[in-house]
């Protein structure tokens, strides 16, 4: 994949690094840790550290930053939602606007930006995962590391199944609902009127096409896997099996001198 082509989140990008040569279930491992590293991050100097880490894993995978930041595109919306909801709700400080319910305060702006940044950071850490891992490693990856709760009745061919087919059409559909509005578009849809007056109408332009599409979609998934006379995980074997390798070591290292980090960092006073 070239430089300058836009990824999509949950998009695979082809590219020989140490992160992507990484066994696919230290991956899926070392993501948990990730995450429990940015939740552990409790001041903004330990959460600037964690920044500089997962600065750093994109740059030993060779992804471009901006790329990565742009895939997250569609889910900014969530960031700012939770932004929002803490400048409104979380008072304290002084107060910079106020009008009936509505008080803006210092430390609900600061809130905001901290938790802001906090889920970003999480969502371009969980973004390194799909990123660097092809649907196919993921998915076995996930049922390899659920094996031994097979024994429990745990189903966990089925659910690594069902976790690889909703990131494969993850990308897909966000292709899709674009197609679909530049189609609506072009039969003179408007989609940037009053959204209070026709909004719901303007809903149902995009998602009645963008469901219909799914459920072919869905249909095709079924009748294919009906035709290769799929019965589950049953002696299935892999061409390339999984192997642990010091790439592995390495990275499991590095995120943990990460946690370690961002837990010091809390200490340091501000």
């Amino acid at each position: 994949m070239a430089v300058g082509d836009r990824a999509i989140i949950g998009q695979y990008w082809p590219e020989d690094s140490l992160v992507h040569a990484m066994d696919p279930r230290a991956k899926f491992l070392l993501s948990l840790v990730l995450m429990a590293a940015v939740f552990c991050a409790a001041t903004p100097v330990a959460l600037a550290v964690a920044a500089l880490f997962i600065v750093g894993f994109y740059g030993a995978a060779r992804i471009p930053l901006l790329q990565a930041v742009g895939a997250l595109g569609p889910l900014i919306i969530l960031v700012l939602v939770t932004a929002l909801l803490n400048v409104l709700f979380v008072q304290g400080g002084q107060v910079y606007f106020e009008w009936g319910i509505i008080c803006i305060s210092e430390k609900g702006i600061q809130s905001a930006v901290f938790i802001g940044c906090r889920l970003f950071l999480l969502l371009l850490g969980m973004s390194l995962l799909t990123l660097t891992t092809t649907t196919l490693d993921i998915t076995a990856a996930f049922e390899r590391l659920l094996a031994p709760t097979a024994r429990l009745g745990v189903p966990a061919h089925e659910l690594g199944m069902i976790l690889g087919i909703a990131l494969r059409f993850l990308p897909q559909f966000m292709t899709e609902l674009g197609v679909i509005y530049r189609a609506q578009v072009s039969r003179g849809a408007r989609f940037d009127a009053n959204p209070f007056k026709g909004g719901m109408r303007m809903l149902t332009a995009l998602m009645v096409p963008l469901f219909a599409s799914a459920f072919r979609h869905a249909e095709t998934l079924s009748a294919a896997m009906e035709a290769r006379c799929y019965h589950g995980g049953d002696g299935r074997t892999r061409l390339d099996p999984l192997r642990l390798t010091w790439r592995d070591g390495a990275g499991t290292a590095a995120v943990l001198v990460m946690l370690a980090t961002v837990i010091a960092a809390n200490f340091i006073p501000v």
